[in-house]
């Protein structure tokens, strides 16, 4: 145990060591704890039950309300789109400003997105077809297929909205907003097709990403607009939902009339408002904990590989959940309905071992996510070598 806390404070300062001074570590502590939050909350409010031999979709919040709080805490994509309007923002000034065409900007930025996931569409179009082919239920292909793709739609908007940075840039956060009042308003105040609620879809994190791109002009210097941010989007979001009458969810919930995510619904905008205005007021406790070497060390590891974890975190527990089917009985928190504080407890149990699939999915295709297409170590003082790509950590994160 000794050896091992000495082999990773010597891993963490070589880090440490290899990121520029100048480095903002609070905007990659920011996306790391997002992208950690889209993880843990999949895993929480995500359950497959077993009947029959097949798996179904169903989630704890259709069956205990009372949860909903829980989606507050780790619905984190605003802040997700904050820190990549802000990152997009001042790469796409930095790229001008070195005379790099946007071709080249948008290239080695969309790259860095798109070149991991077509490692999940082949790995489970062959795993999809083998089960049809072995005589799995059509329904039970198509909920695990669902949890695979339904992360996609969030990185095609994410691709979108960075592609688009020239244009949006510098627009105001207000005129998106504006955009989602009104598709609410008549979508549901005056009896509208439902399809025009997918135009918030765009507009809706259009909102979170020029937040982040007026942050990277300083925009949020002064603490007093962070609170505004922040206060304003606690008293809209919690009178969208008191008085009118939008869920208290913030994730989707099988078998609801209205989800506030697909697509974005105005009080999810309140609720990412409020969401970036605490982002925005916990910079600076951040920035002073990202000074310590094993802190930051561990930040930058995740951001590393971002993209690899978002991909691959219901695979992992997807995987965990048909090998427990080996099991004569059906495990609980794993294959029994989520109806109880039992099953609460027995999901937290099962979370390391979510963890641990993942991990064993994070080494066999982080590879993908590299820009060489092979990891790279550090060259530091020091002798040890880390995975990485060919700049530092700090700076290839940006890419994500």
């Amino acid at each position: 145990m000794v050896e091992i806390r000495a082999r990773w404070s010597g891993l963490a300062a070589d880090i440490d060591a290899a990121t520029p001074a100048g480095r903002d570590r609070a905007v990659d502590a920011l996306r790391a704890f997002a992208i950690l939050g889209v993880v843990l909350g999949h895993w929480l409010v995500t359950a497959l039950t077993a009947h029959d031999g097949g798996l179904s979709t169903t989630s704890p919040l259709a069956h205990m309300p009372w949860l909903a709080p829980v989606s507050w805490v780790f619905q984190t994509l605003s802040v997700f789109f904050l820190v990549g309007g802000h990152v997009a923002a001042r790469g796409y000034a930095s790229a001008r400003a070195g005379g790099l065409s946007y071709g080249a900007w948008a290239g080695q930025r969309l790259g860095r997105l798109f070149r991991p996931v077509a490692a999940v569409l082949v790995l489970w179009a062959v795993v999809a077809g083998g089960m049809l082919i072995g005589g799995a239920e059509f329904a039970t292909v198509r909920s695990l297929v669902d949890l695979v793709l339904s992360p996609l739609w969030f990185l095609l908007v994410f691709a979108a909205l960075t592609a688009a940075t020239p244009l949006v840039a510098r627009l105001n956060p207000l005129w998106p907003l504006a955009v989602v009042a009104a598709v609410d308003v008549w979508r549901f105040g005056l009896a509208g097709p439902e399809w025009i609620g997918w135009v918030n879809v765009a507009a809706g994190w259009l909102v979170p990403f020029t937040l982040g791109a007026a942050w990277s002009r300083g925009a949020f210097a002064r603490r007093d607009r962070a609170l505004l941010l922040l206060g304003a989007g606690v008293l809209a979001t919690a009178a969208l939902i008191f008085w009118g009458g939008y869920p208290a969810s913030m994730v989707g919930v099988p078998g609801a009339a209205v989800s506030n995510l697909n697509p974005p619904t105005l009080a999810a905008a309140a609720f990412g408002l409020a969401q970036c205005g605490l982002a925005l007021l916990v910079r600076e406790p951040l920035a002073r904990a990202m000074r310590r070497p094993t802190a930051w060390a561990k930040v930058a590891l995740v951001n590393l590989s971002a993209m690899t974890v978002f991909l691959w975190h219901q695979t992992a527990m997807m995987a965990v959940t048909a090998l427990g089917l080996l099991v004569p009985a059906d495990l609980p928190g794993l294959h029994t309905v989520p109806d109880s504080v039992g099953w609460i407890a027995a999901r937290l149990l099962w979370l390391p071992v979510f963890a641990a699939a993942l991990s064993l999915c994070w080494a066999a295709f982080r590879i993908h996510e590299q820009a060489t297409g092979r990891p790279k170590p550090f060259r530091t003082a020091r002798t040890a070598a880390v995975p990485r790509p060919r700049t530092d950590p700090a700076e290839e994160i940006n890419h994500v």
